[in-house]
C-alpha cells in the first residue's frame, strides 16, 4: 500500500469532545481527579480510562449511546472521503474511546445512499462488556500505556507513507511514529515540545488541501 491515513475520533471527528465528555458526564468524580492526571501523563490512558469505565454501571450503556447521538462532525470530511477515494488511500479510524459511540456517530452522516460508517474502511475503538453490574472494558490492541495502542493498529497496515490526524494526549504515541501528522489543540503543544513536526489544521477541508497539495507537488 502506498499511503494510509490514521484518523483520531475524539475531538477530532468529532467538533467537540464526544468520548470525554461522556466520561466527565457519567463518571463525574472519578473524571476530576483522572483527567488532569492523563494531560500531564502522570497517569497511563490505559489505567486513568479503564477506571473511569469500569466505574460506570452497565445500565447506562444505553444512555452512552443516546449521548452520542447529537454530537456533530467537524466540517470536511465527507469531502476528504471523496478525494482519499480517487487516490485509493484508505481512511482508518483509531479510538481510544469507546466503539459504539464511534458507530453510532459515524452512521448519523451519510454521504449519498452511504453512511460514514460504511465509508471508513476499518475501526478500532474500545469494546465493553455489559453483562455485569458495571462495564468491562476489552480491547484487541491493548499496549503498554494505551487501550487501544495506535501505534500496534499502525503496524497492520505497513505503507509508504502514513499520515495521522489527531487533536489530544491519546493521539502522541501514533503520531511520533507517524512520517506525516496533521495536529490540533493540545497534541500541537505536544509534539512542540518534543520538536515534532506536525501540519496545523482545523477542519478536514485544511487536511484535504494539504493533503492534495502535498500528493500533487510530489
Amino acid at each position: 500500500m502506498n499511503r494510509v491515513v490514521f484518523c483520531d475520533f475524539d475531538g477530532t471527528i468529532t467538533a467537540v469532545e464526544t468520548f470525554v465528555g461522556m466520561l466527565k458526564h457519567f463518571a463525574p468524580e472519578l473524571s476530576a481527579q483522572i483527567m488532569p492526571q492523563l494531560y500531564s501523563m502522570k497517569l497511563t490512558l490505559r489505567e486513568g480510562v479503564r477506571q473511569m469505565l469500569e466505574s460506570i454501571p452497565s445500565a447506562s450503556y444505553p444512555d452512552i449511546i443516546a449521548y452520542a447521538q447529537s454530537k456533530p462532525i467537524r466540517p470536511g470530511l465527507e469531502q476528504l472521503l471523496d478525494f482519499l477515494d480517487t487516490q485509493n488511500v484508505p481512511f482508518i479510524v483509531v479510538s481510544g474511546g469507546l466503539r459504539c459511540m464511534v458507530e453510532t456517530v459515524l452512521s448519523q452522516g451519510s454521504t449519498g445512499k452511504k453512511s460514514l460508517l460504511e465509508r471508513v474502511a476499518a475501526i478500532y475503538a474500545v469494546d465493553v462488556e455489559t453483562t455485569g453490574d458495571f462495564l468491562k472494558v476489552t480491547s484487541e490492541f491493548e499496549g503498554e500505556t494505551e487501550l487501544v495502542s495506535k501505534v500496534r493498529v499502525m503496524a497492520q497496515h505497513p505503507a509508504q507513507e502514513q499520515i495521522a490526524i489527531g487533536d489530544s494526549v491519546t493521539d502522541l504515541n501514533m503520531s511520533l511514529k507517524a512520517p506525516v501528522v496533521f495536529a490540533r489543540d493540545r497534541l500541537s503543544k505536544y509534539l512542540e515540545e518534543r520538536q515534532k513536526p506536525y501540519i496545523p489544521w482545523d477542519d478536514f477541508f485544511d487536511v484535504q488541501q494539504k493533503l492534495s497539495q502535498r500528493w500533487n507537488n510530489g
